[in-house]
């Protein structure tokens, strides 16, 4: 079902299937978008919202002078622009990170999914104030946290967020940012940001490879990060499992 991994994501509540089947028939199409389009420019008017199917996608802003700051990240199970249905524009970008696919729900299917659907409302609410509260904790990292402690948090973050999803494979899950997306997402160069890399290699916490991110000690990395998953509101979550420690890092590569 199309909606299955926004179900996945949404556990504070469950989605039953007469949930499913009128956010489903909501749907007036799907469709498929390469890496690197923008598929939201900020200040267009929006008629729609969009169900993240499969792939990553980026919010981010730029300055006159062509540098760039994401401002969040979204991964498959997500609404990207569900802030729009009520806004009916947004104030920032939506850039593909990968291929994508991706469902549109127009603006009058979620205003009458509202009306007569009270707990799927509540739902597609709750998916909102999550991102907010994500907002809330990058402001925090970027502010406040070191280099390393930025990326420490957001491949935590992403990590859960994955495994919420049923994204992840075991200690493993997809992380495609390049060296310089994962510079603007936690406001660094990308000569910082890989400094702080081989950082996280020396402590023996991550590897990365071919796009992908493998915990190699959890509890080290998100005593690195203060990663504290409650402001992600992923209620019911199994805890995580991990052994404490490799017996051999793997070799991050090259930028």
């Amino acid at each position: 079902m199309l909606t299955e991994l926004f179900a996945n994501m949404e556990t504070l509540d469950v989605l039953d299937e007469r949930d499913r089947y009128a956010l489903e028939r909501a749907i007036s199409q799907v469709t498929n978008v390469p890496a690197h389009a923008t598929i939201v420019r900020a200040n267009s008017r929006l008629t729609d919202s969009k169900l993240l199917l499969d792939g990553y996608v980026c919010r981010c802003k730029d300055l006159a002078s062509g540098q760039r700051q994401i401002v969040g990240l979204h991964l498959a199970g997500d609404f990207i622009d569900l802030h729009s249905f009520l806004l009916k524009k947004l104030d920032h970008d939506i850039v593909t990170l990968t291929p994508v696919r991706m469902a549109s729900v127009p603006h009058a299917a979620l205003e009458r999914l509202t009306e007569e659907n009270p707990r799927l409302t509540r739902i597609l609410w709750h998916s909102t104030l999550r991102d907010s509260s994500v907002h809330r904790e990058w402001i925090l990292s970027i502010g406040q946290r070191s280099g390393i402690g930025r990326i420490a948090h957001l491949i935590c973050e992403m990590y859960m967020r994955s495994r919420a999803a049923g994204l992840t494979d075991g200690a493993s899950f997809s992380f495609p940012l390049t060296q310089i997306e994962l510079g603007e997402a936690c406001g660094m160069t990308s000569v910082h940001t890989n400094r702080m890399l081989q950082q996280l290699r020396r402590e023996q916490t991550v590897a990365m490879s071919m796009k992908k991110v493998r915990i190699l000690d959890w509890d080290r990395l998100a005593d690195i990060a203060e990663f504290d998953p409650a402001y992600l509101y992923l209620n019911g979550l199994a805890p995580l499992s991990f052994p404490s420690r490799p017996a051999q890092a793997i070799r991050l590569p090259a930028a």
